[in-house]
């Protein structure tokens, strides 16, 4: 019998496959595409919302509300019989957090005979994984739900994300960035470089022109911030949006550079996809600091 279960959201990027192998319980932020609304359990694929972002559209999502959250870790209660463990999309980004928050504290309320730890990640996509993924390895080892939650804390700060976008726009229009620093971004040619910072929140970290310096920056910035974590990382996650041929170059830069060679590679989903737009890339990783 399982001591702890695992919960999170969609922001996660995780693949259909490794939710059911690992019997992850899902929260699901939902997006609307041309009047039509999906979620997790009913999506649009991939590859068919960023050809429509390609030929205008323009999506809008949600956050989990406490009703929703609520019923996730009910079920996930009545299914395994054991504590959750929560890790969240950041609370820097959206409202899901305090949902997720809130639902546990009416469970509490009622009565229920097993702890619920909510992890705020302050990051997304490729971080959220990496926290799942050690997790999942120290849920293996034996390790307590309190002992995991305790790592999570001590190290989330840790996980670097940065990502450059084709157009800054998708990241205005979601409230993700200052029109300023979109109107820069529109510069011909103009890349901008992000990171997330320790609030949670995406902070524009310069321009480059072209994009195959976009990418490059992406690298070089592992050196200026991996210090004693570069021989610590048993897995970096990077995260496209329909461009797997740029991540796949990032990648080779990554192993020629670092020599790190589990290098995850996988799709932006549709929330995190919603904001970045096509042409997307997260790079995540453990680091000195952010």
């Amino acid at each position: 019998m399982k001591t702890f279960v695992i919960t999170t959201d969609n922001t996660s990027d995780l693949s259909k496959e490794y939710v059911e192998e690992h019997h992850i319980g899902m929260m699901s932020l939902t997006y609307t595409v041309d009047g039509t609304t999906y979620s997790y359990d009913n999506p649009l694929p991939l590859t068919d919302l960023y050809e429509k972002m390609r030929n205008g559209s323009v999506p809008t999502t949600s956050q989990v509300n406490p009703t929703e959250a609520k019923q996730v870790f009910s079920q996930m209660l009545e299914k395994y019989d054991c504590d959750i463990l929560h890790i969240s999309f950041s609370s820097g980004m959206s409202g899901s957090y305090n949902s997720a928050r809130i639902a546990a504290e009416e469970l509490e309320d009622e009565g229920i005979s097993h702890k619920i730890k909510i992890v705020d990640s302050l990051g997304a996509s490729g971080g959220i994984a990496l926290m799942i993924h050690h997790a999942l390895k120290f849920q293996a080892e034996g390790k307590s739900i309190d002992e995991v939650y305790d790592w999570l804390e001590e190290n989330k700060l840790h996980i670097v994300h940065t990502l450059t976008v084709d157009d800054l726009n998708h990241l205005y229009r979601g409230g993700r960035l200052s029109k300023t620093s979109a109107i820069i971004g529109s510069i011909v040619n103009v890349k901008p470089l992000i990171y997330v910072n320790d609030e949670g929140v995406l902070i524009p970290n310069g321009n480059v022109r072209g994009r195959k310096k976009a990418l490059n920056s992406l690298v070089d910035y592992m050196g200026d911030v991996l210090g004693s974590y570069a021989d610590k990382n048993e897995l970096i996650c990077l995260n496209h949006a329909d461009c797997e041929k740029d991540a796949e170059y990032v990648a080779a830069q990554i192993r020629e550079r670092y020599h790190m060679e589990n290098i995850r590679i996988s799709m932006i989903g549709p929330i995190i996809g919603t904001h970045v737009g096509p042409g997307g890339m997260i790079l995540c990783y453990f680091g000195e600091h952010r």
